[in-house]
């Protein structure tokens, strides 16, 4: 079935799936849906070239993307995304967490990677078309930390093989039914340090949320996991002694005097956007939050002297996951078993995002 409908600015052409997933089918997958495993029925895409800009919005059944085989992103790894989650709230209403600050950042990285920057109205309201479409694959509220996990992406599309930004771009956006992160549940994470690799440098592309940040990560996790550690901690690349973030996760380290730090963003750390929630949280309650380079040599000692009481990582897909483990090349340390300040952060902002507590800033944005 095709119909055409208006989102609050941006006209959508609809392409409904001609079999819909019965409610049994979609209940079955939300019993276990894992992580970005399973995907919901409908997917965003709009074109870009440099004679017409966006056009040609519109929702199709989720399937494979034609490509030609010389298409740039192949090539030159023009490409970037964003993570989001949709969240049922206990009244059936569907809400998501602080889009225009994805948004923000999605653009920030397109101008990083020479890709065209997408209007944020087209970016909220394409994100709003496919919960609409797709909204029984959202959770049930009361389901645990269950919900709709949002993949809007951009890639280079032109067929050619010449070095230089691409001519042609499409923007994607899918969407994924997802449990908890960590397989093993809310359970202390262990960290390796890693020394042979850096996630970025000065002037690259640290703070853009791109694939190749994340491709360059996985030999460091891959020797991480031989080493029996979940996550790798990633040092500068200068003085490869200041903590930057994990592979996709930013770090805190709480004090027993009532500090919260944070490696500040110095352009080689991508500036999460629940990271910068969970500053503006602390401070709320009084803590005095530090964002400055912090070395690992410090995280060692600190722990050791008994002055630093928690660590964690948050992102958008694990929220916050405590740290119970440092490991490198000689040594490991374990951290201390208090998790109070973590857990109490962490049940606030999924309060917030599940709509049981005071949105007080106006982060939600409702979809459905």
């Amino acid at each position: 079935m095709s119909t055409t409908t208006t989102s609050s600015h941006t006209p959508f052409a609809i392409t409904e799936r001609t079999q819909r997933a019965s409610a049994d089918e979609i209940a079955t997958v939300l019993e276990n849906p894992g992580f970005g495993t399973n995907f919901s029925e409908h997917m965003v895409l709009m074109d870009w070239d440099r004679e017409q800009g966006w056009h040609d919005a519109r929702v199709v059944p989720y399937g494979p993307i034609p490509l030609d085989p010389s298409a740039a992103v192949f090539h030159y790894g023009q490409e970037i995304f964003e993570g989001m989650k949709a969240y049922r709230h206990e009244d059936g209403t569907v809400w998501t967490f602080r889009p225009e600050r994805n948004a923000e950042r999605f653009n920030n990285s397109a101008r990083r990677l020479a890709l065209p920057e997408l209007p944020p109205v087209i970016f909220l309201d394409a994100i709003k078309e496919l919960v609409t479409i797709d909204q029984a694959w959202v959770p049930e509220a009361g389901s645990g930390e269950t919900s709709l996990y949002l993949r809007p992406f951009m890639i280079a599309t032109e067929e050619a093989l010449g070095v230089r930004p691409t001519n042609r771009a499409l923007f994607v956006v899918i969407a994924s039914p997802a449990g908890a992160y960590f397989k093993g549940g809310l359970t202390p994470i262990s960290l390796w340090v890693s020394e042979l690799y850096v996630r970025a440098s000065p002037g690259g592309t640290g703070a853009a949320k791109c694939g190749g940040n994340y491709a360059a990560s996985l030999a460091s996790q891959a020797e991480g996991i031989e080493h029996g550690c979940d996550q790798v901690v990633f040092l500068d690349a200068i003085e490869h002694k200041f903590v930057e973030e994990l592979g996709g996760m930013n770090m805190f380290f709480v004090y027993g005097d009532g500090r919260l730090v944070t490696p500040e963003l110095t352009g080689t750390i991508l500036p999460g956007v629940t990271r910068s929630s969970l500053v503006e949280l602390a401070r709320e309650r009084g803590m005095i939050v530090e964002e400055r380079q912090f070395t690992i040599d410090e995280w060692r000692e600190g722990v050791a002297s008994g002055l630093i009481t928690e660590v964690f990582a948050c992102g958008t897909a694990a929220v916050i996951s405590p740290v119970g483990r440092l490991a490198w090349n000689g040594g490991e340390v374990a951290m201390p078993d208090s998790h109070e300040v973590t857990m109490s952060l962490r049940e606030e902002l999924l309060d917030i995002q599940y709509g049981r507590g005071e949105d007080a800033h106006g982060w939600l944005y409702q979809l459905v």
